[in-house]
């Protein structure tokens, strides 16, 4: 099976969550600038998401260019990735509407972290099906930001129960981290 399906229907479940995220995004109640002040909390959740939903289907992109063919595994494996991230519009909405609390902020995070793990399961079974000395084993690496990622929502989760702002910067760092898509397997594909 070639990986046409999986990159196509992945686009749209990205798409649609990303549709269902600015569809909670609401026009102030008044027409002054407090008013508008007042949905800042939404609109900021909104951006970050947005940029980690953009992150994750930039380098899903990317990933798959190096992908020659996909089983069930890999299929199982990218649904569990996809699972994770339609649950970002409902965190996403849950924190922006509580203005970053506690509860919302660590929920938050736990989606973060599972779409991480998620991620990387998707990228390992995508290398045991190609073998580990394929052009995209070798193009992958040891993935060392991933897995600091994926450290990092562990930290910011409990943190957020302290103190919120600081697991929210963590989130932002780790979307800062990869808002340049990572271009291993684009080179890599190049060759």
């Amino acid at each position: 099976m070639t990986s046409g399906r999986v990159t196509g229907f992945s686009n749209g479940v990205i798409a649609i969550a990303i549709t269902v995220m600015v569809l909670e995004l609401r026009a102030p109640a008044g027409t002054g600038s407090a008013s508008l002040l007042a949905q800042l909390p939404l609109f900021s959740s909104y951006v970050l998401s947005f940029v980690y939903l953009g992150i994750y289907w930039s380098n899903h992109h990317n990933l798959f260019q190096a992908v020659e063919r996909v089983n069930g595994a890999v299929l199982w494996a990218n649904l569990h990735l996809l699972f994770w991230l339609t649950l970002v519009p409902f965190t996403t909405a849950w924190m922006g509407e509580n203005h970053f609390a506690a509860w919302p902020t660590a929920v938050y995070g736990i989606v973060l972290l599972l779409a991480g793990v998620a991620y990387y399961i998707l990228v390992r079974t995508l290398v045991a099906l190609h073998g580990k000395i394929s052009a995209l084993a070798r193009a992958l690496g040891h993935q060392s930001k991933d897995k600091l990622s994926v450290l990092l929502y562990a930290v910011a989760i409990p943190l957020a129960f302290a103190y919120p702002a600081a697991a929210d910067a963590l989130y932002v760092t780790v979307a800062i981290m990869w808002l340049i898509p990572d271009r291993r397997v684009e080179k890599n594909v190049a060759r």
